[in-house]
């Protein structure tokens, strides 16, 4: 067949790849038109195959990346927070995108929080945030960056912390990680999820991150840790009250009279704390912070 004849179907060709690229876009837009569209919308009709996809781009692989990229963090911010919201598609969409740039590394480490993070913040899928992470560091081989987001959620959501140590340690052999990642390694290994540990993970965390969702939900995750020292710490000062004086406090200003209030009296969002029954101090009611399920409860 002679060049001339070949024109035809490459300029065919080009003509189908705007098409195509409008194609996935109104796909995804039909997607997550809208919350309750959102709602109703089955996991099946979404175009799942990233690789496919990536045979389908002719090479404008980055383009629509960023298309699913983008679908994504809109399916996500569509439900966050909502009671009873579920993030089915939230996993499936992160793997497209990152099928199509395995450099994408917000996408990597939008996911490891909020696959990870249980519900109405996030997934509650710690098990896909592993191996998106996983796939992550196997395109990405020196990306330390990943081995803290494999570490944080091994530690925070999975206890698994003989692998979140492994991963902090293996992080740390890159020689531009920073020193904190051995800290962060030793720290785990011996005191587990302690809360001193948990909030030196989550400060790094917001210290690190360049995305606006990830960075305001370390903070939630920081100040409630914050308000669990605090508490604690109002705690132990409520038992010395009590050996002191034969009963338990029941003002947090009957401690600071007696000289045994240690710590802060405000949490981090400026409301004093209050004593409870049998000296256990808490929040007041009117704060906005929200401790974590494994921290409401504190041992008398």
């Amino acid at each position: 067949m002679s060049s001339e004849n070949h024109r035809p179907a490459v300029r065919l060709a080009f003509l189908a790849i705007p098409v195509l690229l409008i194609f996935a876009a109104i796909l995804q837009r039909k997607i997550d038109a809208s919350t309750g569209a959102l709602q109703q919308q089955k996991p099946e009709l979404l175009l799942r195959s990233g690789t496919m996809l990536k045979k389908l781009s002719l090479g404008y692989d980055s383009l629509l990346a960023d298309i699913y990229w983008t679908r994504a963090v809109q399916y996500f911010g569509a439900r966050a927070g909502q009671p009873g919201a579920t993030f089915e598609m939230l996993g499936p969409l992160l793997d497209i995108a990152t099928t199509l740039d395995p450099k994408l590394m917000i996408a990597y480490r939008f996911g490891a929080i909020f696959l990870s993070e249980p519900a109405p913040a996030g997934a509650g899928r710690a098990d896909l945030a592993v191996n998106l992470v996983k796939k992550g560091i196997a395109a990405n081989p020196d990306a330390w960056r990943l081995y803290q987001d494999l570490g944080f959620v091994y530690s925070i959501h999975l206890k698994d912390y003989q692998k979140a140590a492994e991963a902090y340690l293996e992080g740390s052999k890159n020689p531009n990680a920073q020193i904190w990642m051995k800290v962060l390694a030793a720290s785990v290994a011996q005191q587990g999820n302690a809360l001193e540990t948990s909030r030196l993970i989550w400060a790094e965390v917001y210290a690190t991150t360049q995305d606006g969702l990830v960075r305001r939900r370390a903070l939630e995750h920081l100040e409630a840790l914050d308000a669990e020292i605090d508490l604690k710490q109002l705690n132990e000062s409520s038992e010395d009250y009590s050996r002191k004086f034969g009963r338990y406090p029941t003002t947090v200003q009957e401690l600071r009279d007696a000289g045994l209030a240690g710590g802060k009296l405000q949490d981090p969002a400026g409301y004093p704390y209050v004593m409870g029954p049998y000296g256990v101090p808490r929040l007041a009611s009117r704060s906005p912070i929200v401790l974590e399920p494994d921290q409401k409860k504190i041992p008398h």
